[in-house]
């Protein structure tokens, strides 16, 4: 599984906050990926693209700050749905006990980054951009971590990762 939104690179988008000048509203999406995808090689300009202009508000967004509450609001949808669905997993019966016991693990590291991206919000939200690049990093190293726990059991194939 990609580590939550890592493709999307968040954590460049917010350094891209203190540098960029408003760019007209019909390019902003586009010029915000295309600058991240050059600059990360984990960022998928496609996947950029179109997760941002499938945000309804995204459409009237005229300014890179504006794009930067977006993008952490979609992280902490996929993280919710995400949460979700490890929980309905959990809830098969007929699991391996070692893939039942790397989903505990993913659900508690979802869990726990629901907060960490109301925080990084509110952080983002206040200019203290340090502090959300921290926090939205923290649920993208806790994304990987689940992943890599499957991984520990050779022929094991995660049930998350096309998530």
């Amino acid at each position: 599984m990609r580590p939550l939104f890592s493709s999307y690179s968040l954590p460049l988008l917010l350094l891209f906050i203190s540098t960029f000048h408003t760019i007209n509203a019909n390019n902003l999406i586009h010029e915000t990926c295309k600058k991240c995808s050059q600059k990360d090689p984990n960022l998928s300009y496609n996947f950029c693209v179109n997760s941002l202009q499938a945000a309804p508000k995204s459409q009237s967004v005229d300014d890179l700050r504006e794009l930067g509450k977006i993008s952490i609001k979609l992280i902490k949808q996929n993280v919710t749905n995400t949460r979700s669905h490890i929980k309905k997993l959990l809830g098969n019966k007929n699991s391996d006990s070692f893939i039942e016991s790397c989903l505990s693990d993913c659900f508690d590291l979802y869990s726990d980054a629901v907060p960490t991206l109301s925080q990084a919000l509110k952080d983002y939200k206040a200019k203290r951009y340090d502090d959300a690049n921290i926090e939205v990093s923290s649920v993208l190293d806790a994304s990987t971590t689940c992943e890599d726990g499957f991984e520990e059991k050779k022929g094991v194939v995660s049930p998350l990762t096309k998530r």
